[in-house]
């Protein structure tokens, strides 16, 4: 607790005397908030710790800035943000703090999208929670977390097998039709299947889809370093000469 109002009195000071602490506004921070979050990622799927530690810390200051500016419009200061979250996870812990029981963790957030329904009133839709501006695949899994949170979601989650197949199935006649339009719509659609996939199996699609990226680079990267020292050219060696070096750098990440 010291150290956080050592903090709230750092961030006065900041406020007060730094010209580029001055100027920030909610907009001026907000891409520099995106920017953090995705670092933390970043050191989770590396599971670096130390990293962790650091990218909180981060985000921590972007929390108490935004306060901090709502407290100069008179609107809303750090106190009322943490009281509000206090308000929420007790009204949504109704288990908890409450007469509610639950069996596993799947009616827990079956109470808790309902909850947060109730929350919004009448008229408010389930995937109005969802934020536009999601990138599309963290979006699908959202959209699909909360359609499920209302109970629409398949009885077994070895149903979804065959949708995957539909889809692709669908898919491939638009690719012999040579339909542009029309192998985009399948292709987003067997994208969506593939996201169901990953949630009913517990998967993070995000967090899969990036470990593979960073293991594509990886590879690739072992690929370009060795061709450079043997002076050799990327764009000039075929693909079973580059599948070489592909396969050298597959072994030596299982070693």
């Amino acid at each position: 607790m010291a150290s956080f109002e050592r903090l709230l009195d750092i961030m006065d000071e900041l406020r007060e005397k730094c010209p580029w602490d001055q100027k920030q506004t909610f907009e001026s921070l907000r891409k520099l908030t995106i920017e953090e979050v995705y670092e933390l990622g970043d050191a989770i799927l590396r599971s670096d710790l130390q990293e962790i530690k650091k990218e909180l810390g981060d985000i921590l200051l972007h929390v108490v800035f935004y306060a901090k500016i709502g407290s100069e419009l008179n609107n809303f200061d750090i106190g009322d943000v943490t009281n509000n979250l206090i308000e929420k996870l007790i009204y949504r812990h109704p288990h908890v703090f409450g007469e509610v029981e639950v069996k596993n963790a799947r009616e827990v957030e079956e109470n808790w999208e309902a909850l947060k329904l109730k929350e919004k009133g009448r008229g408010k839709r389930v995937l109005e929670g969802v934020p536009a501006s999601l990138p599309a695949l963290v979006k699908a899994n959202r959209i699909q977390e909360k359609a499920r949170g209302m109970g629409f979601d398949w009885e077994e989650k070895e149903q979804v097998w065959d949708k995957v197949k539909e889809e692709l199935d669908e898919f491939e006649v638009e690719v012999r039709a040579k339909d542009i339009k029309n192998m985009e719509n399948e292709f987003g659609d067997l994208i969506f299947s593939i996201v169901n996939v990953a949630r009913l199996y517990d998967i993070d699609p995000e967090s899969a889809l990036e470990r593979t990226n960073q293991k594509f680079i990886r590879r690739f990267n072992y690929l370009e370093e060795q061709t450079l020292l043997k002076g050799k050219s990327l764009h000039k060696m075929s693909l079973a000469e580059m599948d070489v070096y592909w396969e050298e750098a597959k072994k030596s990440e299982k070693k």
